[in-house]
């Protein structure tokens, strides 16, 4: 299909929870009317999704006997929703700093649910730590003496873990080499009021080969502190799990096929998250326990045997179809004959990859302002939010509508919990804060809005 003479692929259409894709089909009215109420862009939470996905992890998990710790990685939304739901799965909180502790903290999570993975903590953080006994992540030989440092005086032991920086990550700010780990395991020696519980990693990109890799630095690490006379019980092995935001046979054939006419930009990113990778998180998960060890044991035989529990700190992968976010359409003002600049009310930095030099490789989903829709001709258009910067662009990619939007229409973008919704967010233009509100449902099923903050949860 052309329009205009340019060729259109088959789009990139998200995959929905049923839930979802009902809200969207049938009720798009209740939709308006919500953003009507409480503007736009205007987030919409799903708590239960994360106790389905969270479910599934622990079903991948315990197929293969293995003992284990989920810490939810709550920087990947600031919603007390989903850090409620996942205390109420029976799922810990991975916190990276001060102000998302205190929040733990409110929703009543104590130390022992509570993991620190943040490199670079305050003092104020640290103390609060300490205060509730949380496990946390040492960064640096650096980060171990200010911890030594700011310990009371009495008190049962502090438990910790060390940060490893796995050989292929050389280049990373973040976890410290093994000989490092080893200078530390040292000084622990001498220090009773710290506990060493175990190892933690986080690594870039999505492959659990690189967390196999990491494993086998681990396990060598974890035998040597055994033979200095610690105690390990845990490999964290971070978060990165995958999770499948469009159908993969599509998302395939829209990278093969994409040129850089496809984008306002002239030129096609670097990279992407894989938006349409083969595994999920749990299959991910599945055959990083089923892979062999340097030592020729499976990664699943291999915790048994040593009696260690595999923590995790997966926040995409326990977010996912978790949200959506809800524009307004304010313009769509023509550039040309075969291309528009659609205006959405709110700025791209609440739910766009366009400020990573990225994009967001999922189709929004137009619902028009009145039931019946006007018919036109296919319209080729990009998004961009209200701000005055011309980079202010949610998407760079042009996208084919088959049906021309106008002011008033809303798109919605499905499956932002995972950064997408918040990361970038701003007061720019003094522009207040995207709303957001968990969804639930009534007696008679009809979807309700709860304020999602912890006041009101």
């Amino acid at each position: 299909m052309t329009v205009h003479g340019h060729k259109i692929d088959a789009g990139l259409p998200p995959i929905l929870r049923p839930v979802i894709a009902e809200l969207l089909a049938r009720r798009g009215s209740l939709l308006r009317d919500w953003v009507a109420r409480h503007g736009s862009p205007l987030n919409l939470v799903w708590p239960d999704a994360l106790r389905e996905n969270l479910d599934a992890l622990r079903a991948a998990l315990t197929e293969h006997h293995i003992a284990h710790a989920i810490f939810y990685g709550a920087k990947v939304n600031k919603s007390p929703g989903l850090m409620r739901a996942a205390l109420d799965a029976g799922a810990g909180l991975d916190i990276s700093s001060l102000y998302e502790l205190r929040d733990a903290r409110r929703l009543g999570a104590e130390g022992a649910r509570i993991v620190a993975t943040g490199p670079a903590k305050t003092p104020a953080f640290h103390q609060q730590l300490l205060d509730c006994q949380a496990l946390i992540s040492v960064d640096a030989p650096e980060e171990l003496e200010d911890l030594i440092a700011a310990l009371p005086a009495d008190g049962g032991p502090q438990p910790i873990l060390l940060r490893l920086q796995p050989r292929d990550q050389k280049r990373s700010r973040f976890g410290m080499p093994a000989e490092a780990v080893i200078h530390c395991l040292a000084r622990l020696a001498s220090e009773n009021r710290l506990r060493f519980d175990g190892l933690h990693f986080h690594l870039s990109g999505y492959r659990w080969e690189t967390r196999l890799a990491a494993l086998n630095e681990a396990a060598d690490l974890i035998a040597e502190a055994r033979q200095m006379g610690f105690s390990p019980r845990m490999i964290d092995i971070g978060g990165g799990l995958p999770i499948q935001y469009v159908d993969e046979a599509k998302y395939q054939a829209h990278l093969a096929a994409q040129t850089p006419e496809d984008y306002r930009t002239g030129a096609v990113p670097d990279s992407f998250y894989p938006y349409g990778g083969a595994l999920s998180a749990a299959d991910w998960l599945s055959e990083l326990l089923q892979a062999k060890m340097s030592k020729g044991t499976s990664v699943a035989n291999y915790l048994e045997h040593e009696r260690l529990i595999l923590a995790m700190e997966p926040g995409r992968a326990l977010a996912d179809q978790a949200a959506i976010s809800v524009f307004r359409i304010l313009r769509v003002k023509a550039l040309g004959p075969d291309a528009h600049v659609i205006f959405l009310e709110g700025s791209s930095f609440s739910a766009c990859e366009t400020w990573f030099a990225s994009e967001f490789l999922i189709d929004p989903i137009l619902v028009p302002a009145t039931r019946a829709a006007v018919q036109s001709a296919p319209v080729r258009a990009y998004l961009a939010g209200h701000s005055c910067l011309d980079e202010d662009v949610i998407s760079n990619r042009w996208l084919t509508f088959p049906t021309a939007p106008k002011a008033g229409d809303l798109l919605v973008y499905a499956n932002t919990a995972g950064y997408q919704m918040d990361l970038l967010e701003n007061e720019f233009h003094r522009h207040p804060m995207p709303a957001r509100f968990c969804v639930t449902q009534d007696a008679e099923g009809r979807p309700n809005l709860v304020p999602d903050t912890i006041g009101e949860l």
